[in-house]
């Protein structure tokens, strides 16, 4: 009876192992299964392409000549001679102004300038008879020239109160109506605008100097007709604005019906161009503490390789080392692997 005791516990001892052991083989054959399962992947094979960069920022179109022309002097609106649309000629007056005051003085000076004319056509016509002396004639001429001036003088004072257009071109906007007291400089003009002269303008960071030149081609993006222009850019300033730290950048487009002065649109500007890159999805790139890495398919594992980068565009960047043409870059499913992992390619 005594040795009852002995027995259970051996017994237990022996299941104890026993257990242990076949616990262990579980674990190894799960990781066993676990280094043997293979992660599903896309990969698209490298081949050289042209790749272009732009330079993408939001412009305007407007036109070269583009004017809100206003009165010269501050006055009533006692007229208004054009509408919207209606194309003028450079120095068509547009609006006049109440100017009675002065066109008084000019009947005023016309009657004197008359006299004036008379008298000196009379000394003319006795000096030729050798009547009378050179002075009397000097004098006569002398009051004649100086009612002429003057009354040039008050014409051009009126004028002043005559809204005019500078340009020739569309009345685009007409600001104004009777009774309104217009004055120079004012918003309430008459805009005036030549749409055989229209050009798109950006401002550009101050990085970017160096960076983009005159020649570059652009694409103009218009999203509110949907459509777009293929050009080049004609001038790009020197000179940063101190304030903005930006600088201009301009397209001249010259007349199209299509454009409008204000539309918004985006300018592309092409600044660099490589008919044989090689180039891949920019987030397949990962940063590492040893720098750039991306992963290819090295036949059934999951290989990571070293990379430069260079430029980027429109979801795309440029390899300048680290891969090749041929090599199979793994583009789905690399948030998932280590380097030497196995891989099915799907």
């Amino acid at each position: 009876m005594k040795r009852i005791p002995y027995i259970i516990i051996a017994a237990m001892i022996l299941a104890s192992c026993g257990g242990d052991k076949t616990e262990k083989q579980d674990t190894a054959q799960k990781t066993d299964s676990t280094k043997k399962k293979a992660t599903p992947v896309t990969v698209t094979e490298i081949q050289p392409q042209d790749f272009i960069a732009y330079v993408e920022v939001q412009s305007q179109i407007t036109s070269d000549e583009n004017v809100n022309a206003t009165p010269q002097a501050p006055g009533v609106i006692r007229e208004v001679l054009v509408h919207a649309g209606q194309h003028v000629g450079r120095g068509q007056v547009l609006a006049t102004m109440d100017a009675a005051a002065i066109e008084q003085q000019i009947k005023a000076q016309e009657v004197q300038l008359n006299l004036f004319k008379q008298l000196y056509d009379k000394q003319q016509a006795l000096w030729a008879q050798q009547i009378g002396t050179e002075v009397q004639l000097m004098q006569a001429k002398a009051q004649y020239e100086g009612a002429l001036k003057g009354k040039d003088a008050l014409i051009a004072q009126r004028n002043m109160y005559r809204i005019i257009s500078p340009i020739s071109g569309t009345v685009d906007q007409v600001n104004i109506k009777v009774g309104d007291v217009a004055s120079p400089g004012a918003p309430n003009g008459i805009r005036v605008v030549d749409m055989s002269k229209m050009k798109a303008e950006a401002n550009l960071g101050e990085n970017y100097l160096g960076k983009v030149h005159s020649g570059d081609k652009v694409t103009l993006v218009l999203p509110d007709i949907n459509d777009s222009i293929q050009t080049r850019l004609t001038y790009v300033a020197q000179a940063v604005d101190p304030v903005s730290r930006a600088f201009l950048v301009q397209v001249k487009l010259g007349a199209n019906k299509k454009l409008h002065p204000n539309m918004s649109c985006k300018m592309k500007i092409a600044n660099y161009e490589n008919k044989d890159a090689i180039v891949v999805p920019v987030q397949v790139i990962q940063k590492t503490s040893q720098g750039d890495m991306l992963y290819i398919a090295n036949g059934k594992v999951a290989k990571s390789v070293q990379v430069t980068a260079g430029r980027n565009s429109n979801g795309m960047v440029e390899i300048v080392s680290g891969i090749s043409a041929g090599d199979k870059v793994i583009t789905q499913g690399y948030n998932e692997l280590d380097n030497g992992q196995p891989i099915v390619i799907q």
